[in-house]
């Protein structure tokens, strides 16, 4: 009697990879968005360096919860401010050479931050100042980097590219925090945002290269009188819109202000250093990755993922509140990370499928608002509610906030579900899938 082996068929595998990856990276074949893509993951691993070791800079002197939240309100409280008449703003402009300039003054800001943290010791006023004056060029920029990827790829490859993007924010969320820890330990703060500054040079150049003419962009219409006020009702007469909005309000305000509520956590709560947060940190943000390119291969974004990204992420923050571990701490905070993505992919993607071209820039303004605006105010109250009664507390409230809104954006979708319209995002085509 013999044993048989099963027979492996390598070509078979093969084609399924090569299908798996067509399907995943659809978007990609879009020149303009490839060159998009590199400059964006190599300026967003950048950005989200500064932001971890500017985080980091303010906590180690002050070991305060409440100067971390007040440095999350001058990075997002311009959001709040500006956001709305950015949008506006953003549906008339050239987004590309409109894109040059705002990035080129988030470089310049880096700069500064690098010149004040090289210093023996740095004024917390003036990186508060900084960090204000970062918020105000993000509040323009955001509207712009995210409506931008409508003129890049063509409309059957928009879905697969919103989802694409939302990769690589959270792909330079690994590469970020792992950076900082890096630097940070060896060669100090000051260089975290001079690498930063030099990244703004890829995205520049790649912005630079792009064909004017493989853009798809909608006529340039005159200036809207009262274009935020038609932007906002145009969202409440949309229902899945304005559902998936109230929903953003609130696990914006109370639970989507990891900036804060993590660093207070592993510093206070699991007694972690520097190195500790950026791994955590890191972790969590490899689930964010895996979860974004799990939703790009299969390719649905409906109203349901949002509620059950809001559930998920609810239950995963209330597990990560129980931990007091280190090591317990890294493999609750994949799951995290994963929730997280489910959530916000599926909010964004809404957005851009669901709206008129010509409106989103306003509409992703309006949905700017409510990420920055309420992680504006949140910051500072999770801050103080960490000072008052620890490090749990936050991440406790913003599960409970978040199951809170997946209750309630169930119960109006299912009041409403007849004016709904599905969201399904449409399948690859036939030769591609």
């Amino acid at each position: 009697m013999t044993d048989t082996a099963p027979v492996i068929d390598a070509p078979a595998v093969s084609g399924r990879v090569g299908r798996l990856a067509r399907t995943t990276f659809l978007s990609l074949r879009n020149r303009n968005f490839r060159l998009y893509f590199i400059g964006q993951l190599i300026s967003n691993s950048g950005n989200r360096l500064t932001n971890i070791a500017l985080t980091l800079l303010i906590l180690k002197p002050t070991d305060s919860g409440l100067r971390v939240g007040l440095l999350a309100a001058c990075q997002y409280g311009p959001m709040l401010v500006f956001s709305a008449w950015a949008g506006a703003i953003a549906d008339r402009l050239d987004k590309r050479r409109a894109l040059l300039v705002t990035q080129s003054l988030e470089m310049a800001q880096s700069i500064g931050l690098a010149t004040l943290a090289f210093m023996p010791h740095p004024p917390i006023i003036g990186l508060y100042a900084l960090a204000l004056a970062g918020g105000t060029f993000l509040a323009f920029d955001n509207p712009l980097r995210r409506s931008f990827v409508s003129e890049m790829v063509t409309p059957e490859d928009l879905p697969n590219a919103v989802v694409l993007y939302s990769t690589i924010v959270n792909g330079s969320r690994i590469v970020g925090p792992a950076l900082a820890g890096l630097l940070i330990v060896t060669v100090g703060y000051g260089w975290c945002f001079t690498v930063d500054a030099a990244s703004y040079v890829a995205v520049l150049v790649c912005l630079v290269l792009m064909r004017d003419r493989e853009l798809h962009r909608v006529a340039h219409r005159s200036v809207e009188k009262h274009a935020v006020r038609a932007g906002l009702r145009y969202v409440l007469a949309t229902p899945v819109l304005w559902i998936s909005f109230a929903m953003l309000a609130l696990i914006g305000t109370l639970s989507y202000n990891f900036s804060v509520t993590l660093p207070i956590f592993v510093t206070r709560v699991l007694h972690g250093t520097d190195r500790t947060y950026t791994t955590i940190y890191a972790v969590f943000s490899v689930g964010a990755v895996a979860c974004s390119l799990i939703v790009a291969h299969r390719g649905l974004v409906r109203l349901s993922h949002l509620v059950f990204g809001a559930v998920a992420l609810g239950v995963a923050m209330l597990l990560l509140a129980a931990t007091s571990s280190v090591w317990l701490a890294m493999a609750v905070a994949f799951p995290v990370g994963m929730a997280s993505i489910q959530y916000m992919t599926a909010t964004t993607t809404i957005v851009q499928v669901e709206s008129r071209q010509e409106m989103h820039g306003r509409v992703l303004a309006l949905q700017t608002v409510l990420i920055g605006g309420p992680m504006a105010v949140g910051g500072p109250f999770l801050g103080w509610l960490a000072d008052a009664f620890g490090g749990r507390a936050p991440l406790i409230l913003g599960g409970v906030a978040a199951l809170a809104a997946a209750g309630v954006g169930y119960a109006v979708s299912r009041h409403t579900e007849e004016h709904i319209v599905s969201t399904a995002v449409p399948a690859p085509d036939s030769d591609l899938a």
